[in-house]
Formats: C-alpha cells, sequence, structure tokens
C-alpha cells in the first residue's frame, strides 16, 4: 500500500487533519524533540521520530539524516505539514515529484513568513491556502488545490490566520487522496510547471463541501 510520511516541528494541526483523515501514514518526523505533534501521533499508534536540527553543523547534513530515516518507509508522498526548514536542494531533488506542502496564502501572493499579516497591510478581501508541490524554488511549486476566505473588516493576524486554517483542514487531506489515487498529473519542470486534477475544481470557498 502506498504510504507518506509526514514532517512537522510543532503541534501539528495538519497532521491531525490527515490522521483524522485515515490516510495511509507511515511515520511522523520532527526536526523539534520537543514538538506536541509527536506525542500525538504516537498515541496512535503512528511511528515517530525526531531529528534536532541543532545536532548538526549545516542544513545538508541534516537533510541527508533526514532522508535516510524517511527512505526506511519507502514513501509515495512526503509531506510538510508545519515543518519550519528550508530544504535543501539535494532534499528536493531526491523527492522530486513527492514532495508536497500547504500554505496559508494564496500563492502566489504572499510566499514566506507573516502572510496573514501581509494579507492585511495589502487589504486583500479574499486569503486563503494553497497546496503545492515543492521544488527548488521557495513556496513556487505547481498548485494543487487552493481554498479562499474572506477578509473581514475587524480580521487580526489571529482571526484570520484561524479561519484560513480550517480550510488547510479540508484540503491537504484531499490532495493527498488525489495523488495515491493517481488523479494528478504533476510535473515540476522549472519551465512548464503542471498541476492538474482530471477537470475537477481545485479551488474551494468555504460554502462547498466535498
Amino acid at each position: 500500500m502506498q504510504s507518506i510520511v509526514i514532517l512537522i516541528s510543532g503541534r501539528g494541526s495538519n497532521m491531525q487533519a490527515l490522521l483524522a483523515a485515515e490516510l495511509p501514514v507511515a511515520a511522523v518526523i520532527s526536526n523539534n524533540p520537543q514538538a506536541a505533534g509527536l506525542a500525538f501521533a504516537h498515541a496512535q499508534g503512528i511511528p515517530t521520530h525526531a531529528l534536532n536540527h541543532r545536532d548538526f553543523s549545516d542544513r545538508e547534513t541534516f537533510d541527508r539524516a533526514l532522508m535516510e530515516i524517511i527512505d526506511t518507509y519507502q514513501p509515495a508522498l512526503v509531506v510538510l505539514a508545519g515543518f519550519m526548514r528550508i530544504l535543501s536542494e539535494p532534499f528536493v531533488s531526491h523527492y522530486q515529484g513527492q514532495l508536497l506542502n500547504i500554505h496559508p496564502s494564496l500563492l502566489p501572493a504572499f510566499p514566506g513568513l507573516n502572510t496573514h499579516e501581509q494579507a492585511l497591510q495589502e487589504g486583500v478581501k479574499i486569503h486563503g491556502c494553497t497546496v503545492h508541490l515543492v521544488t527548488s524554488q521557495l513556496d513556487r511549486g505547481p498548485i494543487i488545490i487552493q481554498a479562499a476566505v474572506p477578509v473581514l473588516a475587524n480580521d487580526t493576524p489571529e482571526t484570520l490566520a484561524a479561519r484560513v486554517l480550517a480550510q488547510e483542514h479540508r484540503i491537504y487531506p484531499q490532495a493527498i487522496k488525489w495523488v495515491l489515487q493517481d488523479k494528478l498529473n504533476l510535473t515540476a519542470q522549472p519551465a512548464a510547471t503542471i498541476a492538474s486534477c482530471n477537470s475537477q475544481s481545485v479551488l474551494y470557498s468555504p460554502e462547498i463541501t466535498q
């Protein structure tokens, strides 16, 4: 059976959504030994690993050690769920076409950190989240699915983040199911990135359920 390995750094709320969706999770790995998500996954009977990035001299050495753990499970997908590390080029190349991330904005708008603050500062009326294939360009990989939420007049970064997070929990399991069921045609070629899904809509709003 095809399986996934989930990478986390904190409480792992998206990881919990993936477990609730009964996806075939082979293992959960964190760069933070104190990550609350590790304890949650362990309580669910999921194999867990803590690999503290501070124990390594550089990013590439950490990534090689991380790859060694992941490859023991031979997953179909490596899923970033709040994994707060920028991955090296060798790591991304090793898992080309198998590495997914969820980002709290409607990419290509607001890549990087502090997306909700950026959205409020720019005065946008629609915000949201994006599941995308990871490439060597940060937050620029092929988009698989997005969910949009309205930005309200009295929003703070915290209230907007909570509304977006609820949609993250909906679309990340859906995207992974599409990939595992071979419903997606993905390519990560820099000059021609493509993400398609048998003509299904890839933009959700809070009113749409599936």
